[in-house]
């Protein structure tokens, strides 16, 4: 079964890669180290319902420039043990950064969300499917009178998302995991009539460990490889990524 799961991976990174391959025609091509430091609370209102907020800051080769950050609150419902829905609001600021830069200028965004989340186990491998439709609205800059670059409307566009994440234990305690190993793969997809030059938005690759300190909180450290196609289709970036997350899971119904 591990060899199976091992075989789904690798075919869908493939594919993922496979669409990298195809559309990595653009114009302008750029690599920033980049670093990403994340948050991530899950709280438990009762048996079936939560609040999650999630936030990170984003840095582009090493602390030099700042990338990108967003604020992530949503409720979530636990429909089934293996299935939870999601329903969320999304705040981006994307900095100007990286030489060439994809962005002349700060482009702030705002998208609501709805996801599902689908968990399932083989042995002691934790499987998890992730499905996300985000409405985006995103700032679009237009040259003022005064020669000025400023944000002059905001563009509506829809993107989905879905992410393979595998989740191993590496040691435990007590029978309770205490380090594990992540691995997956994380395709962004333009869809419907404004979507772009091109299907793909993004793709991330994910590969890191994690510990538990205890059932509350837990740490993550991992290596993204990020690939980002700009909406014409004129740029795109390749950049290698670390992310150091700090997550935490309270049950406040109790």
């Amino acid at each position: 079964m591990i060899k199976n799961i091992k075989i789904r991976l690798l075919f869908f990174i493939g594919i993922a890669n496979l669409f990298t391959v195809n559309i990595s025609y653009a114009q302008v091509k750029e690599s920033n180290n980049d670093i990403w430091l994340h948050y991530f609370g899950k709280n438990m209102i009762t048996e079936k319902f939560s609040f999650s907020f999630e936030a990170t800051m984003r840095y582009a080769n090493g602390f030099s420039e700042k990338q990108q950050y967003f604020i992530r609150p949503s409720v979530d419902y636990q429909f089934t043990k293996k299935f939870m829905g999601s329903v969320g609001f999304s705040h981006y600021n994307t900095y100007s950064y990286g030489n060439p830069a994809m962005n002349k200028i700060s482009i702030p965004e705002n998208h609501f969300w709805i996801q599902g989340t689908f968990v399932h186990n083989s042995g002691q491998l934790k499987i998890s499917h992730r499905l996300r439709d985000e409405f985006r609205y995103v700032g679009i800059p237009a040259m003022q009178s005064n020669g000025d670059l400023e944000i002059d409307h905001y563009d509506y566009r829809n993107r989905m998302r879905y992410m393979l994440l595998f989740n191993y234990p590496l040691m435990k305690k007590e029978e309770v995991t205490k380090l594990f190993a992540l691995l997956g793969d994380e395709v962004f997809m333009n869809i419907g009539s404004n979507a772009g030059k091109t299907f793909l938005n993004q793709n991330r690759i994910i590969g890191g460990v994690g510990y538990n300190f205890d059932k509350n909180h837990q740490i993550q450290l991992s290596y993204i490889h990020q690939n980002i196609w700009n909406y014409t289709n004129t740029f795109q970036e390749s950049n290698p990524t670390v992310r150091l997350s700090y997550v935490t899971n309270f049950d406040w119904s109790k």
